[in-house]
């Protein structure tokens, strides 16, 4: 378009492990919220193992922002282009590529090229979106690096797992009590503080501080996508506890034929270097992967049967 051009990025970093790690670790989207800081939430849409296509929510210059973007993966030349079918202001096109070049058995250099332009090439946009482009990618870069670096201990340093209760009532109002996180200080126990910025409809920034039952009050933040009408919220923290390097989740609430299934998802990536001086010299990776475990399960456990005590309560009184 007349008074727009091309603005170019390009990021390398040398990364020691093989090729087809790294680009393992870039092909898969869904995981990306755990494994690359800015990513919140990939929703993905469409994937026959060549095109990619999701939605997608990241940090950017301290706002969330959101687009709909595509991808073509290259798994014989470790290569992935991409482009923004709808990009978020104020760019007006964005695209580029992920190349992994091997540099021998165990070594590889990963770039990443960026293509974007900005409606009549604003200078105060230009210099926002590259801004933005500089920042996430060195932090992508260097969260991939240090990854793919401990491949042959990150199943280990990583866990998912699930809690669930069953309950009669309204999945609305079990919604509604999931979606009420400012309300949560004094009724959940183990939150003491909830600051809540919700400054677009559905997208929540969180400031808490929690407390388990041997520790210290602990401060995070977390960014929540709220799909009311789906009755799901998902979650990433992007202020964690020490002993985590990256934690994301899900809350959603399943309506069928005789009740309702509440659900809290958890994924954890574990900072490998804050096990010992957090949980006492000695501790393993395994007895680390309990702990967090025990700690999230337990307290997921505790907001869902408030949620399910909610829900039943209203029915009750009605």
């Amino acid at each position: 378009m007349t008074g727009e051009r091309l603005h170019r990025t390009t990021y390398a970093v040398d990364v020691a492990a093989p090729a087809g790690v790294v680009y393992g670790l870039i092909a898969d989207t869904t995981q990306w919220p755990l494994f690359v800081p800015p990513s919140i939430h990939v929703e993905r849409l469409d994937f026959d193992g060549t095109r990619d296509r999701f939605q997608m929510w990241v940090t950017a210059n301290g706002t969330v922002k959101s687009w709909l973007s595509h991808r073509i993966l290259d798994a014989r030349a470790r290569r992935i282009d991409f482009h923004h079918e709808v990009p978020a202001g104020p760019s007006t096109s964005l695209g580029g590529r992920w190349t992994v070049e091997p540099m021998g058995a165990e070594s590889s250099r990963l770039t990443l090229d960026h293509e974007f332009t900005v409606a009549e090439d604003r200078p105060e946009d230009a210099t926002w979106v590259e801004r933005a482009t500089d920042s996430n990618s060195r932090t992508e870069l260097e969260r991939l690096k240090e990854c793919a670096e401990r491949w042959t201990r990150l199943d280990a340093l990583t866990l998912s797992f699930e809690e669930s209760v069953r309950l009669k009532g309204p999945a609305e109002l079990v919604y509604d009590f999931l979606y009420g996180i400012a309300d949560w200080p004094g009724r959940v126990p183990h939150v003491l503080r909830a600051d809540v910025a919700e400054e677009r409809s559905g997208i929540q920034v969180v400031r808490m501080d929690t407390v388990s039952d041997n520790g210290p009050a602990q401060s995070t933040e977390a960014v929540r996508v709220c799909f009311p009408h789906a009755l799901r919220i998902v979650h990433k923290q992007t202020a964690t506890p020490l002993l985590l390097e990256a934690h994301t989740g899900e809350w959603s609430v399943i309506p069928d034929t005789t009740g309702v299934t509440a659900v809290a998802q958890h994924s954890v990536l574990l900072r490998e270097e804050a096990i010992e001086p957090v949980l006492g010299r000695g501790t393993s990776i395994a007895e680390a992967r309990t702990h967090v475990r025990e700690l999230l399960g337990a307290q997921s456990r505790t907001v869902l049967n408030l949620a399910k005590r909610h829900a039943e309560s209203a029915i009750r009184t009605l």
